[in-house]
């Protein structure tokens, strides 16, 4: 299936993704689809001025274009099944039922274009006792048991950011299910719906440690076990300059190296006693005694190159600069803001730079013209919007946030 307004370039080119622009994980699912070569346009919501404003700091808005339609209007609500109607995907982000009593529901869009792939990006899901209440991340972790494994002992769950939830469970999973749609649909001809919930996607996350829980090799108690800083060879320790070092030597040959380049004696540590959980707590003290004696930079030269498994814990605008970052090409700065580079790499479609973040509206009079609609009286009757004029300096965006209240 062509694009709405031509193609983009990767493994994805060729395919159209409609996105109708939401918060977090269903726009990062989208720009990682445009990453790929999709040609994503995001369907942005007018504001009272008309078009939102323009934010180049908006990553998750990348390589996309952007047409805006007051979907209040049915003529608004008309283009865009028109547009459904010749692509291959379309990504919402809304709680269940409000895409259909816009008009834009699955069945809605299928009875325009059986073949294209609906995605769903929810917390809770489609359905379930909470499927209709509102979330963030934080309680979507919380109640498949990631959240409360994260943490020291003696304290309480630590929150790793909206990684977990919105990114990992939720958007990572809503486009493996379009991929794999879209891949059955070029035999079966039918497209389906992808039903992506962050507490399906977190939960499937935490396989193995179900898998070490069942064997016994895990605890249901936080900051106890090999992976969650239980052990002290698997843990963060703060240097002399306040900073601090990740160590995560957890084969003996790895923590063998750790206790030579750490001038640890046997008599202190002994490599046999490694997986001695009684031996733990000493262990963690002659560890952290030792870390506190240089710099972290100190420590990061002296563990450079080595087999021990340790790296220095760095800011994200210090990432850019490690070496090895650097060398990949892991983030890279586009319109001064700094931004990760595409990822995974294919090695036939080798990506150089990153693509910028569109105006709202910017394409809104070129793509509906492709699909064959009158985007003039379009404008003129205040369904669709042309873009702004960019603004001179980068806005910062707000924060990617969960399903909205």
């Amino acid at each position: 299936m062509t694009a709405v307004d031509g193609p983009g370039t990767g493994p994805l080119s060729g395919v159209t993704v409609i996105e109708l622009a939401g918060l977090g994980p269903a726009p990062f699912a989208a720009m990682l689809l445009a990453d790929l070569g999709a040609d994503v346009v995001r369907v942005d919501r007018p504001t009272s001025g008309g078009t939102p404003p323009h934010r180049r700091a908006d990553v998750l808005n990348r390589g996309k274009r952007s047409i805006v339609l007051d979907l209040k209007q049915p003529a608004a609500v008309e283009a865009l099944l028109t547009l459904a109607g010749r692509a291959d995907v379309l990504i919402e982000g809304f709680r269940p039922g409000v895409a259909e009593r816009m008009g834009v529901g699955p069945d809605d869009v299928a009875r325009r274009n059986p073949r294209l792939i609906y995605g769903r990006m929810t917390g809770w899901g489609q359905e379930g006792p909470l499927a209709h209440t509102a979330g963030h991340d934080i309680g979507y972790i919380a109640l498949t048991g990631a959240l409360g494994a994260i943490g020291a002992a003696d304290g309480p769950p630590q929150v790793p950011l909206n990684l977990l939830g919105d990114f990992g469970g939720g958007s990572t999973y809503l486009v493996i299910g379009i991929l794999s749609a879209l891949w059955e649909a070029r035999t079966t001809g039918r497209g389906q719906v992808v039903d992506a919930a962050i507490v399906d996607g977190t939960s499937h996350l935490l396989a193995a440690l179900h898998s070490m829980l069942g064997s016994g090799r895990w605890t249901d108690r936080r900051g106890e076990n090999l992976l969650d800083g239980g052990a002290p060879f698997y843990a963060v320790y703060e240097t002399a300059d306040g900073g601090h070092m990740a160590v995560g030597a957890i084969e003996p040959k790895f923590y063998a190296e750790l206790l030579r380049l750490l001038e640890v004696g046997p008599e202190a540590a002994s490599p046999d006693d490694q997986y001695a959980r009684e031996r733990w707590p000493q262990l963690r003290s002659v560890l952290a005694g030792v870390f506190a004696r240089r710099t972290r930079d100190e420590w990061a030269e002296l563990f450079a190159d080595s087999d021990a498994c340790v790296a220095p814990v760095l800011g994200l605008r210090e990432a850019a600069a490690h070496p090895h970052l650097a060398h990949r090409r892991s983030l890279q700065e586009r319109d001064g803001v700094l931004q990760p580079g595409p990822a995974p790499r294919l090695s036939g479609h080798p990506a150089t730079t990153v693509p910028g973040a569109p105006i709202p509206g910017e394409h809104t009079a070129n793509v509906l013209r492709a699909a064959g609609l009158d985007a003039d009286t379009l404008v003129a009757q205040g369904v669709a919007f042309v873009a702004s004029p960019a603004p001179q300096h980068a806005t910062p965006a707000p924060p990617a946030r969960s399903t909205p209240p």
